[in-house]
């Protein structure tokens, strides 16, 4: 079974010191661009990005670039910017899901950045049939019933921008206590996380789930750089890559797998 992170509560102070460390990541992109290149060619199904909280399609540009020069039609949401998990953008994703597989006649690939990723796997559960795969970069996918273990900094910028009550009004709101009760999606999903995320804690970004369909990949990096981070990119790329119907779960090999230890201390994710 693909298990959870263990709880270690909120994120460590230091980590969200840290999460300038995304500037690093993205200054990363340029000296990684030739090793990128060597990730697989997609079979150009469609692939739909979502940003995340106070975000919109310019966070994506990396993502957006890159799965392009591996092939796959990708489309952003087109909503603006996201602020917070409201009914009118989870509806109109949903037929956006359902359009994009209209109009190409395949399934849609989810990738969803933080609070991106809880539409995705709500776009997920509303509309399963036209959806090939989920793939979530540090996004609060199990909030447990007592609420997040985000800074008290995310939750007074969610209390300002989103809802007075802050993200738990949105958890216990019955939409999501749907998206918890039934958290395993009928198709594949990835969920990428770090242990120094200063934002979502790494047990809120992973999930309990069949390990023939379900995954938690743990990378290095920051919370806000995970859009733009080689390792992210490489991995998304290899997900997306795999065969309709053939899903399997993450493994490195070769020289891949040594570095992918060194930088994350996993031998095989969790």
């Amino acid at each position: 079974m693909a298990k959870r992170h263990p709880h270690q509560g909120e994120p460590h102070l230091l980590h969200s010191l840290l999460e300038w460390r995304a500037l690093f990541e993205m200054a990363l992109l340029p000296s990684a661009t030739p090793w990128l290149m060597r990730a697989p060619h997609g079979d150009g199904h469609p692939v739909l990005l979502l940003p995340g909280f106070m975000a919109d399609e310019g966070t994506l540009v990396a993502l957006r670039v890159f799965l392009r020069s591996r092939g796959y039609d990708v489309a952003s949401w087109g909503f603006g910017r996201n602020v917070g998990f409201r009914s009118r953008h989870a509806q109109a994703l949903e037929q956006k899901i359902r359009h994009l597989h209209h109009v190409s006649g395949r399934r849609v690939s989810l990738v969803g950045w933080s609070l991106g990723g809880v539409f995705a796997l709500y776009g997920a559960h509303q509309a399963p049939e036209c959806v090939r795969s989920v793939i979530t970069l540090g996004s609060p996918v199990t909030v447990d019933p007592e609420g997040s273990r985000s800074p008290a900094f995310v939750k007074a910028l969610y209390r300002l921008i989103a809802h007075p009550l802050g993200p738990d009004a949105h958890v216990m709101q019955p939409r999501a206590k749907k998206l918890r009760e039934r958290q395993a999606l009928p198709v594949p999903m990835s969920c990428l996380y770090s242990v120094s995320d200063g934002i979502v804690p790494p047990q809120e970004a992973t999930i309990h789930g069949d390990p023939a369909m379900h995954e938690n990949i743990r990378v290095a990096g920051s919370h806000a750089g995970l859009g733009f981070n080689p390792m992210v990119l490489a991995i998304v790329a290899e997900r997306l890559a795999q065969p309709e119907g053939q899903w399997r779960p993450f493994s490195p090999t070769g020289w891949w797998k040594d570095v992918y230890r060194l930088l994350t201390h996993e031998s095989v994710p969790v």
